[in-house]
């Protein structure tokens, strides 16, 4: 198999993708391939070396753009704006995110191995990096609190408790960083 940087491979029943390869080929003994890899669905980066012989497997990935539409019991419900394709995914599949950002309307990816023409396996979800969200409920901190506590826990829209500074409040909107789960600012209308 020709490896190359943004291959998609299978190796211990996982998906991951290959950021950086290089062929080695030591004074003794056999040549192999170094390589840097990304797991798909977690996001951690190992390194590996293989055997020059070593058969890769490779994989074929896909991501459709997804509209979330709701949640009922444990299943979230998306719909494919272009094709009207909906798709329903189980709670405990969702490793990836943080579901608690995830807003009704909002758009992300959704990445598909796809085994064949008729058979594609749900991998994993991608939202914004960022996200705009109502706060609903906010603790109540004295006047004079704000001089010693700088920030206190909110509740948004989505029902995702979050920590912020002392001077928000019930109906601000926020932007929020998905990936560290930190307060960025507070947005305008």
């Amino acid at each position: 198999m020709n490896l190359k940087k943004g291959l998609y491979i299978q190796w211990n029943n996982e998906i991951f993708k290959i950021i950086d390869f290089l062929h080695v080929k030591p004074g003794k003994g056999y040549a192999f391939i170094r390589t840097k890899l990304k797991n798909l669905v977690t996001g951690h980066i190992v390194e590996n070396n293989f055997s020059a012989k070593y058969k890769l497997k490779k994989v074929q990935i896909e991501s459709y753009l997804y509209r979330y539409l709701y949640k009922k019991r444990n299943i979230f419900h998306f719909i494919n704006d272009n094709n009207y394709d909906q798709i329903q995914i189980e709670e405990k599949l969702i490793k990836n995110i943080n579901i608690g950002f995830l807003k009704e309307g909002m758009k992300i990816s959704i990445f598909f191995h796809i085994k064949s023409e008729k058979e594609k396996i749900f991998l994993f979800l991608k939202i914004p990096s960022t996200v705009i969200l109502k706060v609903k409920k906010t603790e109540y901190i004295k006047k004079g609190d704000t001089i010693n506590k700088t920030n206190k826990t909110v509740i948004l829209e989505t029902g995702t408790k979050l920590l912020v500074p002392s001077f928000i409040y019930i109906g601000d909107l926020i932007k929020i960083n998905t990936k560290n789960r930190s307060y960025i600012e507070r947005v305008r209308k």
